[in-house]
């Protein structure tokens, strides 16, 4: 089971992993963002990217989210995304854009991963994560893992 843990915390950190150093400025955008937003927004950030995935045809049975439920999520997140962009840091997106066109994606792709982190520090999301090494033969992958 220690295997199956470690080989868990090193995929969890690749998912979540942390905001870069300021550097380019795209880096400065993308820490403005980040920087910006506090715990109840990156959890409805969270939220609405679970709407999305939800929205797939082979997960959509999955999900009891109801129109209203979406419909809200929206407008909550676009204006967050108008506040984020027009108030708390429109020089920094207007210098990042300019020198980098896809600056506004590669910012809100790290947006989306620190949402995502908001929710895997939760003790029943690592829990439910990790419920699959019932089932994983450990013997087998510990051998693996031991082989030099």
């Amino acid at each position: 089971m220690k295997n199956i843990t470690i080989v868990i915390m090193l995929f969890m950190s690749l998912v979540t992993g942390g905001t870069a150093l300021a550097q380019t400025p795209t880096d400065v955008f993308a820490n403005c963002l980040i920087d910006t937003l506090n715990g109840k927004e990156r959890k409805n950030l969270a939220k609405w990217i679970f709407f999305a995935i939800a929205a797939h045809p082979e997960i959509s049975s999955y999900s009891s989210a109801k129109p209203k439920d979406v419909k809200d999520s929206d407008k909550y997140v676009g204006g967050l995304i108008t506040r984020l962009l027009t108030v708390d840091c429109p020089n920094e997106l207007k210098t990042a854009y300019k020198a980098n066109p896809q600056a506004v994606e590669q910012g809100f792709q790290l947006v989306g991963k620190v949402a995502m982190q908001e929710l895997m520090t939760n003790q029943n999301v690592m829990k439910a994560i990790t419920n699959y090494g019932m089932y994983a033969d450990q013997d087998k992958i510990g051998k693996i893992l031991s082989d030099k």
